[in-house]
């Protein structure tokens, strides 16, 4: 007897934030529910582990039931937890009180896998002894992994996976890779055990002993099925070769938010990262847990920078025992970073949050509709604390905790303790210690931005000096707003290209016209900074022009890209002509927008900043500057509310509204 769980999925499910999420919380000692977004009741797997304590793995799904609970890091039986998960819900899931998953004041991960054909499928069973017994599943393609588990008595967890078919791996253990024996084995032998609608057993009392209860974990690998064509990947199970001589780089076809690696040939651990707890760029360190152990996670963002996310996958730092060791095998499941789709609401993708700070602990901001990827941090006015403002710091999530770069400076990028972290769902925070992001009772401001295709991408790249160099983005259409900034270089202009004026040679300039962001100049030279190729809704181009203009590509440093689009309803990329008067812009908006940018193209002009939370209204609005550390300028009424867009007032300066002028703009509803 089997049954199978993704075959109860709708097959129109398209989108790897349907069926996929990685939630960070803190406990609460009392019932709490977590709302991941994802229809749990219909089919999920929850895997959860502190990460601030040594506890073990709890691993739950709906074929078993709420309260059955699992161990991977041990060989126990399942057993019955009546304050565990207590319930599978429309959007999410309830813990109860068991210690290991809500203790209150502890930190966890949670991450939900719901059955779907082409991702994943759960499983369960009664062995019947019989050797090459077939089990069916509802993947709709050939597995890349299988992972078994007996749920009436203790056993091993036995994983298959298609690096090699003829060997297994233990899921609760550092052990290497062993033959799957010829006799008594755990999977069918010596055909390959993982079919396109089944998998085979042995007799082995792990896998298939007569009587016995099991559960299969299922993952496909490569097999399309998502993204609006239904050919898009978002899992894949794959290997690599180690090296101790140079990084080792796997192609995905996309950015990973979850990665589990272990190495086969030789004794280490499973070790998980993912982009909530920290997947970032070369340099940072990596935060990880061990699927085998009961450890807490490896605090500061780990002892080692592990790995790293790329556009198209991931790399492996040289050298790195567990993850890249010279001449080891290694295997991998990695999911598909999401959202998949284009957002179809400005709240869904950005929102604007003031604070006061508070010097003493952490600033935590609630009430997000969304996990932010990108923070725009000001102070607007030091308040009585005796700071000045030091102008927009920029945070993210794929750079990493602390790492802050300057729109109106042209410094390289540096660490000053975890100023921005993406805390789950619905909030970030900014650390106590984050300096000029919290002194006491300074005014802030903070724009919030989420990775979203169509709307905003960010890639990290490393300058290599070629002209052009070719650089991979997941916007999925062309870039018309490109910010790039070196990261290493210890001084470098922030290069802005705007798909608007390119080419038009408005700044007096005959070639491709460029800004800085850090400066109020007008569009002017190029220097194949960017190369004099449009960018596409897959790579743009950089090109270097010697050291006199190393700004994008010079060899060797490092570089960060921010990358915009005009998304129907949501975002608008575009340009205006001044009159001088009331000038009404249409952004194709229904509700007004939240943010503006403006800067002036064919003269002089600063990178005017308004937004919703500080006030877009029909009086005076209160704007900032990207390119100075000036204090918030209140009193003026440059800009009015209007449904569609934005209105520019008849009293906006030269800067904003000269008759005549060429003006470019970013805004978002």
């Amino acid at each position: 007897m089997f049954s199978s769980n993704a075959s109860q999925v709708s097959n129109d499910v398209k989108y790897i934030e349907d069926v996929c999420s990685v939630y960070l919380r803190t406990g609460t000692g009392s019932s709490q529910t977590v709302t991941t977004g994802i229809k749990e009741n219909t089919g999920a797997l929850v895997i959860s582990k502190s990460r601030s304590a040594a506890t073990d793995w709890a691993w739950y799904d709906t074929f078993r039931g709420a309260t059955y609970d699992l161990v991977s890091n041990s060989t126990a039986a399942q057993t019955t937890q009546s304050q565990g998960l207590t319930s599978f819900n429309t959007d999410g899931h309830t813990w109860g009180t068991l210690a290991k998953v809500n203790t209150s004041g502890a930190t966890y991960v949670d991450t939900v896998l719901k059955p779907t054909p082409k991702f994943f499928d759960v499983v369960t069973y009664t062995g019947n002894g019989v050797d090459d017994r077939q089990i069916a599943h509802s993947l709709g393609s050939t597995p890349g992994c299988v992972m078994i588990k007996r749920t009436d008595s203790t056993s091993d967890w036995v994983v298959s996976h298609n690096y090699d078919f003829g060997n297994v791996l233990f899921l609760n253990t550092t052990a290497a890779a062993i033959a799957n024996p010829s006799s008594n084995g755990y999977f069918g032998y010596p055909a390959n055990p993982l079919q396109p609608t089944y998998f085979t057993l042995g007799t082995n009392a792990a896998t298939n002993a007569s009587g016995g209860s099991y559960v299969a974990y299922v993952f496909a690998s490569d097999a399309g099925g998502f993204g609006l064509t239904g050919t898009d990947n978002v899992i894949s199970c794959g290997s690599y070769t180690g090296s101790s001589s140079s990084d080792t780089v796997v192609n995905l076809g996309y950015e990973p938010q979850f990665v589990m690696i272990k190495k086969t040939n030789g004794s280490d651990n499973w070790l998980m990262f993912d982009s909530m707890r920290g997947l970032t760029v070369k340099g940072q360190k990596d935060a990880y847990l061990w699927a085998n152990s009961s450890n807490y996670e490896n605090q500061a963002w780990g002892a080692s920078d592990y790995l790293y996310p790329t556009a198209t996958g991931f790399a492996l730092e040289a050298g790195y025992g567990e993850v890249n060791a010279d001449g080891f095998n290694y295997i991998y499941i990695a999911i598909r970073r999401g959202p998949m789709k284009a957002p179809t609401s400005g709240t869904s993708v950005f929102a604007p949050s003031t604070y006061t700070g508070n010097d003493g602990s952490n600033r935590e901001i609630t009430g997000l509709s969304f996990t932010p990827d990108l923070m725009l941090n000001a102070m607007r006015s030091e308040n009585g604390s005796g700071r000045s403002p030091s102008g927009f710091y920029w945070f993210d999530r794929l750079r990493g905790k602390g790492a802050r770069l300057r729109s109106s400076q042209t410094l390289a990028e540096y660490l000053v303790g975890p100023a921005y972290e993406g805390v789950n769902f619905q909030s970030y925070s900014v650390d106590a210690a984050s300096g000029e992001s919290n002194y006491n009772p300074a005014l802030y401001v903070s724009h919030l931005f989420k990775r979203a295709p169509s709307f905003f991408d960010e890639v990290c790249y490393t300058g290599t000096g070629s002209t052009p160099q070719t650089i991979a983005h997941n916007l999925e259409v062309a870039p018309e707003l490109m910010i790039i900034k070196g990261r290493s270089l210890a001084s470098s202009s922030w290069i802005v290209y705007a798909q608007p004026i390119w080419g038009t040679g408005i700044g007096g300039f005959s070639g491709f016209d460029l800004f800085q962001l850090n400066n109020n100049g007008n569009a002017g030279g190029n220097n194949r900074q960017i190369n004099e190729t449009a960018p596409t809704a897959s790579v743009f181009s950089v090109g270097y022009s010697g050291s006199t203009f190393p700004n994008t590509n010079n060899p060797s440093d490092t570089f960060v890209a921010y990358l915009f689009a005009t998304c129907a309803g949501v975002s608008k990329i575009g340009k205006y002509t001044g009159t001088g008067t009331t000038l009404q812009i249409d952004c194709g908006f229904t509700s007004g927008a939240r943010f503006v940018l403006i800067k002036r193209a064919d003269s002089n002009g600063d990178w005017y900043v308004w937004d919703s939370a500080r006030g877009i209204v029909s009086g005076n609005d209160p704007y900032l500057l990207l390119n100075t550390a000036a204090t918030e300028t209140t009193g003026t009424d440059y800009i009015d509310t209007y449904s569609a867009g934005f209105e520019i007032s008849s009293t906006a300066p030269s800067a904003i509204n000269a008759s005549g002028g060429t003006f470019i703009f970013l805004a978002i509803a």
